[in-house]
């Protein structure tokens, strides 16, 4: 479903006229942040099927940061894999990097470990990894890639919309202190409700994210 859709969705649900554009009225524009500020909260609620995405960095002899273009800072690592050599990577502490290339000898090779480095001038996040790269490596970074804010009209979301909606519309209820039959509490349970049967249906698709491990 698409930005404006949305908007429009809640503008009928709070007994409004519809929209040429999430743009068109001041009121339309104030829908429409809402619609984002619910959407980041849904995002942020579950690992969506919908937001993961594999990231792939070739490395460069001799070069230990890497940035993930376009991740900003809303991404989850779910794993790293070196599949040049076929090895899964593993995490280590900024202060493990740290002892390895500062304190210890350092060592050149296939990437085995990586820690977050940060921010690039883009924004982006960066990684370091360890050892260092002696060649080119292709890394596959499997992570969920949370997305920037809806802006044009045309813009769709990639997790489920009616989680989304009713969020918007329980932020709008509770910011406009009438809601003409059902209470602000309300509108929120029922929010939630939308949330918890979204996010079952999408953990369906990924039992074993449910299911803790011990090493």
């Amino acid at each position: 479903m698409t930005y404006l859709e949305i908007v429009n969705n809640v503008l009928r649900r709070l007994r409004e006229e519809e929209v040429a554009s999430v743009q068109s009225t001041t009121f339309s524009k104030m829908v429409g942040d809402f619609v984002n500020d619910a959407k980041n909260l849904v995002e942020t609620a579950w690992d969506w099927s919908g937001l993961k995405t594999t990231l792939v960095v070739p490395t460069v002899s001799g070069t230990v940061t890497y940035s993930l273009t376009d991740s900003k800072d809303k991404i989850k690592t779910l794993s790293v894999l070196n599949d040049t050599s076929n090895v899964f990577m593993e995490y280590r502490p900024s202060d493990w990097f740290n002892n390895k290339y500062y304190n210890a000898e350092e060592l050149s090779g296939t990437p085995q470990y990586y820690t977050f480095s940060g921010l690039d001038a883009n924004n982006d996040t960066q990684v370091d990894v360890y050892p260092k790269p002696d060649g080119v490596y292709s890394l596959r970074f499997n992570c969920v890639l949370r997305n920037e804010d809806l802006v044009n009209d045309t813009d769709e979301l990639d997790i489920p919309y009616l989680p989304v909606m009713h969020m918007a519309i329980a932020l709008l209820a509770r910011e406009r202190g009438e809601t003409g039959g059902t209470s602000v509490p309300e509108y929120f349970s029922i929010a939630d409700r939308y949330l918890s049967d979204a996010v079952a249906l999408d953990a369906n698709k990924h039992p074993d994210e449910l299911v803790w491990y011990t090493p």
